[in-house]
């Protein structure tokens, strides 16, 4: 592995525009990438399979994750690995802001610390040791037609595999609900557009 970060983005054809938003959003970071991977779900294999791809071709020590229809606040990279570089963390994650929206977590969710003795849901967007993000990989469980459940398996099988995991208590990205989220699944909102 070399020093650094890689963004992964997976993808579907239908948010070509969102995609670049998210794109943008990574090319404006204070502390930038060292790559972006990008993998397009052609086969409507779902967000894991595609954010697994993705991760396939990552050959820095660190990667971040980035859904396409989602955003980095410039500052995400730098203080999330400024985070983990001060508290030896394996994994780190913050928290977000829901333009024009409302946040679905309890607000304990964002103010606690991660325990892991009794691990919250976080979500996908993540700042992970490559290593471990690749021993774990992303599957997803069986939640039928709500989602793929992917952040969950991926978070607790880093806990499982012995990860530091650190929550940085900071709104650095942005999560944007539209009518068209396929919540992973290949089945659902903008997956059925092409």
């Amino acid at each position: 592995m070399i020093p650094g970060i890689t963004v992964v983005l997976p993808s579907i054809p239908s948010r070509a525009l969102l995609l670049g938003r998210a794109i943008r959003s990574v090319g404006l970071q204070t502390r930038p990438a060292e790559a972006i991977s990008v993998a397009i779900d052609t086969q409507r294999q779902g967000a894991p399979a595609t954010r697994q791809r993705a991760l396939d071709a990552v050959n820095t020590e660190w990667v971040a994750f980035l859904d396409d229809d989602d955003a980095f606040k410039n500052i995400h990279l730098e203080h999330l690995y400024t985070h983990a570089m001060e508290t030896g963390a394996d994994f780190v994650y913050s928290w977000f802001e829901v333009p024009g929206g409302v946040d679905p977590f309890p607000d304990t969710h964002f103010t606690n610390p991660f325990n892991p003795e009794d691990p919250i849901e976080t979500t996908v967007t993540t700042l992970v040791r490559t290593e471990l993000a690749k021993q774990v990989g992303f599957q997803a469980l069986d939640r039928g037609q709500v989602n793929t459940g992917e952040d969950r398996f991926f978070t607790l099988g880093c806990l499982k595999a012995g990860a530091k995991i650190s929550h940085l208590v900071e709104k650095t990205w942005w999560w944007f609900h539209h009518e068209g989220n396929t919540s992973g699944l290949p089945t659902k909102g903008d997956s059925l557009k092409w």
